[in-house]
């Protein structure tokens, strides 16, 4: 073996007493390889084993204008929702051979716009965007799939533009939350919405509106509050404390809480509890994500599950189906894949008493 440097394909060729192109075909599984003898390539990566030869990525990269890389931006990796989407779409890009650059924009825009301008000047084959209230300018993703570079973005819908998306079925998964609630006796229902900027959030009070206009429910404006909207995606835990205490505040009592996120809900439960309200005994909390800590918390939370692996899987297949059609020189089909939800019912919810 050699003890210093790296083995080269001309190390190769001496050990093995073939030329370096014969070596270089065998080792690289070039076309012309099933032309070769199988004597001749089984000594050639007999001497590559022995000299501890390892194919160098980047050269075989420049030769064929393929990175075998996919660009992933998340807006904040502390927001607990990015973990299982990154999960889902590292596994499905690692089955395929591909590796995944990672870059976090802080939630800072600016710094969004120059990681792009990086993981484009390194080649990458595709782009997947995870998601969150940020993602404003989605002209700028439309181009580059305009521009041949196939984008998916996770985790928000968006209708009217020119690029790929992948989302939950919010308006359908809402109506189910608050059937939950309804079926469970539940007519007194308080709601902390999302901020008005997220699409979903609009996708979600529509789900409501219809289930409730649907059974003659009443949505008291009194017993509804809304998020603001905010950088940090973490802060929707102080602001769900915060305005479930102005909602007990008013006095217009309530025998539920339908929260916007799980987060916002783990705020409520906490401002419940200092106000000396048990859940789900005295107000039951139903949340939307199912967030890793919703089953940790004191009472676990019932909530809305997002199929979040499965939603990187189908992101990252996107991608790479798109990255085909672009060594193909074809355009990129736009794919919108809507998927549903499902309710995991914990403590925190119970029927009315």
């Amino acid at each position: 073996m050699k003890r210093s440097g790296v083995v080269t394909i001309r190390d190769v060729a001496r050990e093995s007493g073939y030329s370096a192109s014969t070596v270089s075909i065998v080792l690289n599984s070039a076309p012309l390889s099933r032309y070769i003898p199988g004597e001749t390539k089984a000594r050639i990566e007999t001497a590559a084993k022995r000299l501890g030869y390892r194919p160098n990525p980047l050269a075989r990269s420049l030769r064929s204008q393929r990175s075998n890389i996919v660009g992933v931006m998340v807006f904040d990796i502390t927001d607990p929702f990015c973990t299982p989407i990154l999960r889902g779409l590292e596994n499905a890009l690692y089955q395929a051979s591909y590796l995944s650059l990672l870059a976090d924009a802080h939630n800072e825009p600016h710094r969004f716009e120059r990681y792009l301008e990086m993981l484009l000047d390194r080649r990458v084959e595709g782009l997947i965007i995870i998601a969150n209230w940020l993602v404003t300018d989605i002209k700028v993703l439309a181009d580059l799939t305009e521009r041949q570079v196939p984008t998916v973005v996770a985790g928000r819908e968006f209708e009217l533009e020119k690029v790929s998306t992948v989302s939950v079925d919010n308006e359908g998964a809402a109506s189910l939350a608050l059937e939950h609630l309804y079926r469970l006796g539940h007519r007194e229902i308080a709601f902390l919405r999302g901020p008005k900027a997220l699409s979903s959030s609009g996708q979600r009070w529509k789900g409501i509106r219809n289930f409730s206009q649907s059974v003659g429910l009443t949505l008291d404006p009194k017993r509804i509050e809304e998020l603001p909207e905010s950088l940090d995606a973490n802060s929707s835990f102080e602001a769900g404390a915060h305005l479930t205490s102005e909602l007990l505040r008013r006095g217009k009592p309530f025998t539920a809480l339908m929260a916007y996120d799980d987060v916002t809900a783990l705020g409520a439960l906490r401002a419940l509890k200092k106000k000396g309200l048990r859940v789900p005994e005295d107000c039951s909390v139903i949340g939307f994500d199912d967030v890793a800590q919703a089953n940790l918390s004191v009472p676990s939370l019932t909530t809305i599950r997002q199929p979040m692996e499965a939603m990187g899987a189908i992101s990252a297949g996107i991608v790479l189906e798109a990255i085909k059609v672009t060594n193909q020189t074809r355009d990129i089909p736009i794919v919108r894949r809507k998927i549903p939800a499902e309710l995991a019912v914990r403590e925190s919810t119970c029927a009315v008493k």
